[in-house]
């Protein structure tokens, strides 16, 4: 059973910078693609960036030149870097296995989440 634990969010001034952890169990880590979502409020959850296990990336147009998604295949943790955060930028974060054509999770079972809270 995949588990991921989330953690590093937290309140921030926009423009400030903020770097998510997701602890990652159940699985062969260094065998999937990695990706962080997210869902504010009254929003679908959406794709922001994910990494593949060779360590190319994709992001969302929206995160794109501010965000940084890196992987630490010995520790089994996936990161994201945020930088120049802004107020559309608050959300609850996840992380979860995405399909590598569609960004989609492959996994149902999501973590707790973390918050990011940025204020204008």
């Amino acid at each position: 059973q995949a588990q991921f634990v989330e953690s590093g969010g937290g309140l921030v001034q926009s423009g400030g910078s903020l770097k998510l952890s997701c602890a990652v169990s159940g699985i062969s880590f260094d065998a999937y693609s990695m990706g962080w979502y997210r869902q504010g409020p009254r929003k679908r959850r959406e794709s922001v960036a994910r990494i593949s296990s060779a360590g190319d990336t994709h992001y969302a147009d929206s995160v794109k030149g501010r965000f940084t998604i890196s992987r630490d295949n010995a520790e089994n943790t996936v990161y994201l870097q945020m930088n120049s955060l802004r107020p559309e930028d608050t959300a609850v974060y996840y992380c979860n296995a995405p399909y590598s054509s569609s960004g989609s999770a492959i996994f149902g079972s999501w973590g707790q989440g973390t918050q990011v809270t940025v204020s204008s």
